[in-house]
């Protein structure tokens, strides 16, 4: 009964990565096949929990206390294309080895992690794909 509920288990849940490919500065395909959804990327982008608004600040007016340690959100989806925001979302340190930001969809190699995301990805495929959708819609 436990191997049958684990074959149908989701990636999310079994912390397993799905296969994705880098083109150029980007990965242009959905991570789930599928769109995410902006609305709920927006309530990822400020939940304090795990993303986004610890370091950033955005055009989020009801939001107080929004991060200053990271570039402002405001009109990201004019300064990066949907491709470029996956794959920053996925794997910041692709761009910059130092960065503070997480690799929100990496398991391996990872130096400075929490004990509650050890082994496995902070966000799932779906959660990547919500939050990009959303960031899309950011536009001066």
């Amino acid at each position: 009964m436990i191997v049958a509920s684990l074959a149908f288990a989701s990636p999310a849940e079994t912390n397993e990565l799905l296969p994705y490919t880098i083109v150029n500065d980007g990965i242009p395909a959905s991570l789930t096949g599928s769109p995410g959804d902006a609305a709920r990327g927006r309530a990822l982008v400020l939940a304090r929990a795990t993303t986004c608004i610890l370091c950033h600040s955005g055009p989020f007016p009801e939001t107080r206390f929004q991060g200053d340690l990271a570039p402002d959100l405001t009109g990201a989806g004019n300064r990066w294309s949907v491709s470029q925001l996956r794959l920053r979302l996925v794997d910041a340190s692709r761009f910059n080895p130092q960065t503070i930001m997480p690799s929100y969809y990496r398991a391996d190699g990872l130096v400075r992690v929490g004990r509650n995301f050890a082994g496995k990805p902070i966000l799932s495929a779906a959660e990547i794909e919500d939050i990009v959708a959303f960031l899309a819609t950011l536009r001066d």
